[in-house]
C-alpha cells in the first residue's frame, strides 16, 4: 500500500514539474525598452504575441490612454502639442543664464485632439525635480485644436542644470495629469 501512494505522489510530482515547465516556456518575461530607456515594469511574449503594460508605455510616450469599460476597450490618444518660450521682448528662447530671473509666457498649439477633456496646466521643473504651476485652464467647449498662451511668469532659474516645461491633460475633474508635452531648457 505504501509503494502505491509513494508511486501516485511520484506521478503526480512529475506531471506538476513538467506542466511548470511548460507553462514557464510558454509565456517569457520580456524587458521594453523606450527610446532606450528600460520601462519598470516587463512585458510577457506568449504565443508570438507581446504583451506590454499599456499605462506605463503610453505615460512614456506622452499619450493618454482611454478606457471604455462597457467595450472593454483601451485606446491610446497622442495629441500633438507643439509649445514655444517667449519672453517679454516676443524672443524665443531654449537656454538661460543660471542664477537669473526670467520673465516669459508660453505658447501652446493643440491639434489632433481626439477626445474631450477637463483641463489642462503647463509646469516647469527645475533639475531638483520641483515643478511649478505655470498656469492651467479648464476646457469650456469640445475642441479637437486650440492655442493657448499663457500670462507672463517670473522664473528663477536658480540652479545649473535641465528644467522641464510640461503641458499636461486631465480628462476628468478627479483623474491625474498626464503630460503630453515636454519642452527642456538648459541654465548654464
Amino acid at each position: 500500500m505504501k509503494g502505491k501512494k509513494v508511486l501516485v505522489l511520484t506521478l503526480a510530482m512529475t506531471l506538476w514539474g513538467g506542466t511548470m515547465i511548460f507553462a514557464d516556456s510558454a509565456s517569457q518575461a520580456i524587458r521594453v525598452a523606450l527610446n532606450g530607456s528600460e520601462l519598470s515594469e516587463g512585458g510577457i511574449m506568449s504565443e508570438g504575441k507581446s504583451y506590454l503594460p499599456l499605462r506605463q508605455l503610453a505615460s512614456q510616450m506622452q499619450a493618454l490612454v482611454l478606457w471604455d469599460d462597457n467595450a472593454k476597450k483601451a485606446s491610446i490618444i497622442k495629441p500633438n502639442v507643439h509649445m514655444f518660450l517667449f519672453k517679454t521682448d516676443k524672443s524665443t528662447f531654449g537656454g538661460v543664464e543660471a542664477g537669473k530671473k526670467v520673465t516669459f509666457s508660453v505658447f501652446a498649439q493643440v491639434d489632433t485632439l481626439t477626445t474631450d477633456i477637463h483641463s489642462f496646466r503647463i509646469t516647469i521643473t527645475d533639475p531638483a525635480g520641483k515643478e511649478t504651476l505655470i498656469q492651467q485652464d479648464t476646457m469650456k467647449s469640445s475642441k479637437d485644436n486650440f492655442w493657448f498662451l499663457t500670462d507672463d511668469f517670473k522664473y528663477s532659474f536658480d540652479s545649473a542644470g535641465k528644467y522641464s516645461v510640461r503641458f499636461s491633460i486631465r480628462l476628468a475633474a478627479g483623474d491625474e495629469w498626464s503630460v503630453v508635452s515636454e519642452k527642456n531648457l538648459l541654465a548654464k
